[in-house]
């Protein structure tokens, strides 16, 4: 019955690899369950061996397991037929000059079993010296001695919370590849509203550029990525105006249009999403909409706005994966490359780290865009 019940147990979260998670606290779970499927798919097989050889159960206790065993293994399945079709697809979205020969291959299962490397050396820079809220960055100098492209990196955080230490091995592995990167903090809500934080991402690409021959920074060659609201405000900079050397936007996850993402809002069971919105916009919908209009990064996609790349889980429970659809749509009719990546199994957060299924397969997709638009 001990066992039964144990194959019953590791079964639950494996259901978090196929359904969205039902509240905070198992999406977090869901995470761990997609992303580091080696551990649990490890437990399962315990789970097997111990039923297999028990009297009682016997039948129940191994299906259960077995069923369990598959589902956690679905994400590393999914994501290896992704990575057949990855680089060819890549080439497809953003036409031009062959990619150059990626150091690794979208995806390894040998790579899960791997730990991540976040070990790169930065300096924190001001960029703001207002006396009343001063900002900085984080800056990640490759060993070039030569002029280099810059990602800038906007984080996550429902505009409210966050800084710039979040999610550090991206940082180290495109520094190790040849990449500035500069993580940037801004203005959070409540305090500060939209659009403060596009305003202060602005500004830092302003004053990295003031310091570029110091720093080694090619001005042509900038690119902004950012996570869930990081993303928003990194497509605002992207799209709303046409910043010189902006070279492309990469969105993980991140609201594109705030109007309708307030009318289709995540379970509070998960996060009060609307909640969110209203304190990084100044009030409710009907209170506020052009609020709405003006920060959404979908309202000023055009024929002249720069390659995206998009990547998303199927799965997000806090930013609904239709705002990515709802992008690439924009971006399909307006002619601009673009790409969307998307991940069935993957939910809000699933580049935890880099070397699970969904990190994987962002990491590559990331790597193939910077080197097509950059180098």
């Amino acid at each position: 019955m001990i066992r039964l019940g144990l194959s019953i147990a590791i079964l639950l979260p494996a259901l978090l690899s196929i359904f969205s998670a039902p509240t905070y606290h198992t999406w977090l779970l869901a995470v761990l369950v997609t992303e580091f499927p080696l551990i649990f798919m490890a437990i399962a097989f315990v789970l097997i061996l111990m039923s297999s050889i028990t009297e009682r159960f016997k039948t129940a206790g191994t299906v259960i397991s077995v069923i369990a065993l598959v589902l956690y293994a679905s994400p590393v399945a999914r994501a290896l037929l992704i990575s057949d079709n990855l680089k060819t697809e890549l080439q497809q979205a953003f036409k031009g000059r062959d990619f150059v020969a990626p150091s690794s291959r979208p995806f390894s299962f040998w790579k899960l079993a791997m730990r991540g490397d976040a070990s790169a050396v930065y300096k924190t820079l001001s960029y703001s010296q207002d006396s009343e809220a001063p900002l900085t960055l984080d800056f990640y100098q490759s060993d070039s001695s030569a002029l280099r492209p810059c990602v800038i990196v906007v984080h996550g955080g429902s505009w409210s919370s966050g800084d710039s230490q979040q999610l550090p091995e991206l940082n180290t592995y495109l520094v190790s590849k040849g990449y500035h990167v500069a993580t940037v903090n801004y203005h959070k809500a409540p305090e500060w509203k939209s659009p403060q934080a596009v305003e202060d991402v602005r500004n830092a690409i302003a004053y990295l550029k003031s310091r570029a021959a110091e720093l080694r920074i090619d001005t042509s060659r900038f690119v902004i990525l950012g996570r869930s609201a990081g993303a928003q405000i990194a497509l605002m900079v992207a799209y709303q105006r046409n910043l010189p050397g902006i070279r492309g936007v990469v969105n993980l996850y991140g609201p594109a249009d705030m109007v309708w993402g307030y009318s289709k809002p995540a379970s509070k069971w998960v996060m009060d999403s609307r909640a969110v919105m209203e304190n990084y916009l100044g009030g409710t919908y009907r209170d506020v909409p052009e609020n709405y209009r003006t920060a959404s990064p979908i309202e000023y996609v055009s024929a002249e706005s720069p390659p995206t790349l998009i990547i998303h889980g199927k799965n997000d429970v806090l930013v609904a994966y239709e705002h990515s659809t709802r992008l690439a749509a924009k971006l399909r009719k307006n002619g601009v490359p673009h790409f969307l990546l998307k991940l069935p199994w993957a939910t809000h957060g699933f580049d935890y780290t880099l070397n699970g299924p969904g990190g994987q397969l962002s990491t590559f997709a990331i790597e193939m865009f910077l080197d097509k638009i950059l180098m």
